[in-house]
């Protein structure tokens, strides 16, 4: 079965069989725990903005969850890459590497801080930063002066990198660090996609100085519209809640306020929906891996390339991807998949093809133009019925 027809045919009988007739959405959240019991505990705390148990709460599951010693909650995970970077000491004129293949998310923020994104290429099989294209990279521009890293091509100083786990699947991440530890470059890990997915039995977010996870409605789990900066540094953490409550001093009344902060601590009603979400989430990922189980196998028979989860690692398959021959091939399958009423969506446009950052500087990005010409996700979500009852 070669033909784009019988292909598309075979693998929308699988996600049918999945998800059953009528519109099929990329990912949509699940609501099938604690949700209701939560939020209305807040309403009659009266505590529903971001001064409220299930705030901490939500904090102390991420962080027990993922292993890092401290997690921040903030309203999206933008505003927490925002500060990580912050955190990180990337500030105005700076520069920042990172990946061209990614959600506009990760340069905007870079952005927010001032700094500059230099665009460096992916692997083809994590479609996450590449370790050996940051090592050519770096080796062929950097300058030390006065013991820190600066850019030969622009005079920048080289701030920080953020490599992205596209999609869950983990990237080559300690390798990342490895080499950035020798350039004297800080990691900023955009860990958006990938709650729930490890390297080498550790989780994504926390082999950087800091790390960043979002809880946006079409994530893995969600709180409506969330975030969290993960850290081991306590230190860190403690700067990361001031500056996300508007550098406020406590104090009993009065106003005090010591420094340029940010309005971005995470409500307490959307906490709630986070700690619900982490009662299931376990049985989410189980449920995900047999839906990304199911499509490797049609895809075989199909003889269509799956993207699997790299070797050494767990996804937690966010979004399930296909890879197909040619960009013709893409175009032909996004629209005739769309047009039978289940979702497909192409890869991100490269973001050195958005207007605003068409004039960072790259290493040529060859494979993720080549990815960009053939990616396509595939629906995701936890079906419906798919959880046990909850009894919890």
């Amino acid at each position: 079965m070669s033909d784009m027809a019988t292909g598309i045919r075979a693998l929308v009988g699988e996600i049918r069989a999945i998800y059953g007739d009528g519109p099929v959405p990329l990912h949509r959240p699940v609501f099938d725990g604690h949700e209701r019991r939560y939020l209305i505990e807040c309403i009659d705390s009266n505590f529903v903005s971001s001064v409220g148990a299930k705030v901490t709460e939500f904090e102390a599951r991420v962080a027990a969850f993922t292993g890092a010693r401290h997690a921040v909650a903030t309203v999206n995970g933008t505003a927490a890459l925002h500060v990580a970077l912050e955190l990180a000491g990337v500030g105005p004129d700076d520069e920042v590497v990172t990946q061209a293949l990614t959600f506009i998310a990760t340069c905007n923020a870079i952005r927010y801080a001032g700094a500059w994104p230099v665009f460096v290429d992916v692997d083809r099989d994590t479609l996450g930063l590449s370790p050996q294209a940051l090592r050519a990279f770096l080796e062929r521009h950097v300058e030390v002066r006065d013991g820190r890293p600066y850019n030969r091509a622009s005079g920048r100083r080289l701030a920080a990198c953020v490599p992205m786990h596209t999609f869950g699947h983990p990237c080559r991440i300690a390798e990342i660090v490895a080499v950035c530890d020798e350039f004297g470059i800080p990691v900023v890990e955009d860990a958006a996609e990938s709650l729930g997915s490890t390297a080498g039995g550790r989780h994504t977010g926390t082999f950087g100085r800091l790390g960043t996870s979002s809880f946006n409605g079409n994530k893995i789990i969600t709180t409506g519209g969330g975030g969290m900066i993960l850290t081991d540094d306590e230190a860190l953490a403690r700067r990361a809640k001031h500056l996300t409550t508007t550098a406020k001093i406590p104090h009993p009344y009065e106003f005090v306020h010591d420094e340029v902060g940010y309005n971005y601590r995470l409500p307490n009603l959307n906490a709630a929906l986070g700690c619900a979400q982490m009662e299931r989430l376990p049985e989410m990922l189980e449920v995900k891996a047999g839906i990304a189980a199911r499509y490797a196998a049609v895809l075989a028979e199909i003889g269509w390339d799956y993207i699997p989860a790299p070797a050494g690692t767990v996804s937690n398959h966010w979004l399930n991807a296909v890879r197909l021959a040619s960009p013709a091939e893409r175009e032909a399958f996004l629209r005739e998949t769309n047009a039978q009423g289940v979702m497909t969506r192409p890869i991100w446009r490269l973001m050195n093809r958005l207007p605003m950052y068409a004039d960072c500087q790259h290493d040529g990005l060859a494979n993720a133009i080549w990815l960009e010409e053939r990616v396509v996700n595939l629906p995701s979500s936890v079906p419906d019925g798919a959880l046990a009852p909850w009894a919890g």
